[in-house]
């Protein structure tokens, strides 16, 4: 088989069975090569490796005549036209759950880090005000445990759940809004979930009164929604006026979720106490960009991680091992799995 890779070389190759490797032809190029680029180099490709934030438009999909198999080399695959490949026969799959933990884990320390003022702390410690910012603490009583929290997670996929998973053991109540009706099963089953019975059903359950009620009672919002159409710039001017006075705003998805604007705003008002952010919309973030430009008072209130949450070792191994899963189900004429366009 001949691969197309549109990526960093070499991560693929590191991080596979080699033996799985070494039987197939690869191009690689850069993830910001045009149709043009891909059209020139990897017309006749039978397989497609694109990084989660890469595209692969219709132009190039139609002038792929070999084409069975687009892969998102992550779980996001927004950058590839579905609809093109739907309509060429052509499989487009992700690698869902690949990277749950890892973005459950980072979603964790960018809670804990907003609730204790973690950057501004480490800072004035450096600062030599350690005394003081204790004081401070201790009079402001800013500080609140995650277990004294309630928990709104947007969206309730494979990250989010894990990510409630992890909050039990901080015995935080957890209640989400999903955009299609959850299998009750998730909700209920203790065991699917790894919760105890008694706290699956008091305190973890899906609003079924629209996103509003989860906005409006939760002291802590983590969005996990993929980028759609329907879902781009969701967090907005309305989003965040619904908010509880001195929430805290955490976004592990994609920036594209998020008007920065309207964010900077809800800082500014006091809607907003602390913003955790492991991406910004428009990446590969410039110097421009509107978070990045704005005043003192709202920079010590943002956490910033420059989009390495489901960077993990473990992630990628994952990833790789569904690929190459659905690559040898291609090659025998089977359907392979998560696939992300009805085929």
């Amino acid at each position: 088989m001949k691969i197309l890779v549109i990526g960093k070389e070499g991560r693929l190759q590191k991080l596979s069975d080699n033996k799985s490797y070494d039987r197939h032809n690869f191009i690689y190029l850069p993830v910001d090569s045009t149709t043009n680029d891909i059209l020139l180099k990897a017309r006749d490709v039978d397989i497609a490796i694109v990084d989660a934030i890469s595209f692969l438009k219709e132009d190039a999909i139609n002038n792929m005549p070999n084409l069975k198999l687009i892969h998102s080399e992550g779980v996001g695959y927004q950058g590839i036209d579905i609809q093109a490949a739907h309509d060429k026969g052509v499989y487009v799959c992700n690698n869902k759950g690949m990277n749950a933990k890892s973005v459950a884990e980072h979603t964790i320390m960018l809670m804990l880090a907003c609730r204790r003022n973690l950057i501004n702390l480490n800072n004035a410690v450096f600062a030599g005000k350690q005394i003081q910012a204790k004081e401070s603490c201790m009079l402001n009583g800013t500080i609140k445990e995650l277990g004294s929290c309630t928990v709104g997670l947007i969206g309730f996929g494979d990250i989010s759940q894990q990510t409630a998973k992890l909050l039990d053991a901080f015995d935080a109540s957890v209640i989400f809004y999903n955009r299609s009706k959850i299998n009750p099963a998730i909700c209920k089953n203790a065991k699917q979930m790894g919760f105890g019975e008694a706290k699956v059903y008091g305190e973890i359950r899906q609003d079924l009164n629209g996103l509003d009620y989860v906005l409006n009672n939760s002291d802590i919002v983590s969005v996990h929604l993929p980028v759609l159409p329907e879902t781009i710039g969701i967090c907005d001017e309305k989003f965040f006026s619904s908010l509880k006075q001195e929430s805290v705003f955490i976004n592990t998805a994609r920036g594209e979720l998020v008007d920065s604007f309207a964010l900077i705003s809800a800082i500014e008002n006091g809607q907003v106490a602390f913003a955790g952010l492991d991406t910004l919309a428009d990446e590969p973030v410039q110097s421009n960009n509107p978070i990045l430009n704005t005043t003192e008072f709202v920079r010590e209130r943002l956490i910033l991680s420059p989009h390495i949450a489901g960077i993990s070792p473990g992630s990628f191994k994952r990833g790789y091992k569904t690929i190459w899963s659905n690559i040898e189900a291609v090659e025998k004429g089977q359907r392979p799995n998560f696939i992300v366009n009805g085929l």
